[in-house]
């Protein structure tokens, strides 16, 4: 199985670019290897569509995103408004079926680590029932270095491989506010996970040449399986 989760530390931090960045160059480095892309819960308005968009993966939405609810909250929240449960198994399935169909699938995270997927499971138990390797994203704000701390801590309390953090300027930073709100050696240092690199603020995240571009410039060999 080759998959990979991207997580993040907070909702908003930049897990679709990432995602959209590494499709970007794997259309364009991959030699026409498949690619699949699933995001398991979605609460609300996400990004199934716009994989759907700009990529040709051949998935239906619902093999994209097998478990959607209309509410954006917290999909135990979101299925109790709407009447509805939590069937991961669906979303397992799906799952292991692209795996076999596909060369790569990189998995959406819903939230952060410790954000809950039903009333006891948390995205971290998730990547570990599945035995997904994940890279998280850690924005560039005040706050990243403890947020990437605690996310880390709880991997490892799962028991989840983290491959990799890629820090994400969520909005446009200059080189000074990158050192003192998210120092890569400070952040390797307290978590013990390597810095892959950092995703600059894009104002379009949808150009697929800049999305591979920048793609190029994080550490490829931990997060993909070609050559970079």
């Amino acid at each position: 199985m080759s998959a990979l989760l991207i997580a993040a530390t907070d909702s908003d931090t930049g897990k679709t670019v990432l995602i959209s960045a590494l499709a970007a160059y794997w259309q364009a480095h991959s030699g026409g290897r498949s690619l699949g892309i699933m995001k398991p819960v979605q609460s609300g308005k996400g990004d199934r569509e716009l994989y759907q968009r700009l990529f040709p993966l051949n998935q239906s939405i619902s093999e994209i995103n097998p478990i959607h609810f209309d509410s954006p909250l917290a999909p135990p929240i979101a299925a109790e408004k709407e009447g509805r449960n939590i069937n991961l198994d669906s979303a397992w399935h799906t799952f292991e079926t692209l795996s076999k169909q596909k060369d790569w699938v990189l998995v959406e995270a819903l939230g952060s680590l410790g954000s809950p997927v039903t009333h006891e499971t948390t995205v971290a138990d998730l990547a570990w029932d599945w035995r997904i390797p994940t890279v998280l994203v850690v924005p560039v704000k005040l706050g990243a270095i403890g947020q990437a701390v605690a996310n880390v801590a709880l991997a490892r309390q799962a028991r989840v491989h983290v491959k990799g953090i890629v820090l994400n300027c969520i909005a446009p930073c200059t080189q000074q506010e990158i050192d003192d709100w998210a120092p890569a050696d400070l952040i390797q240092s307290l978590t013990q996970v390597p810095i892959l690199g950092l995703i600059p603020h894009l104002p379009d995240p949808t150009d697929l040449g800049r999305l591979t571009q920048v793609a190029s410039d994080l550490a490829l060999e931990r997060l993909m399986p070609i050559k970079g």
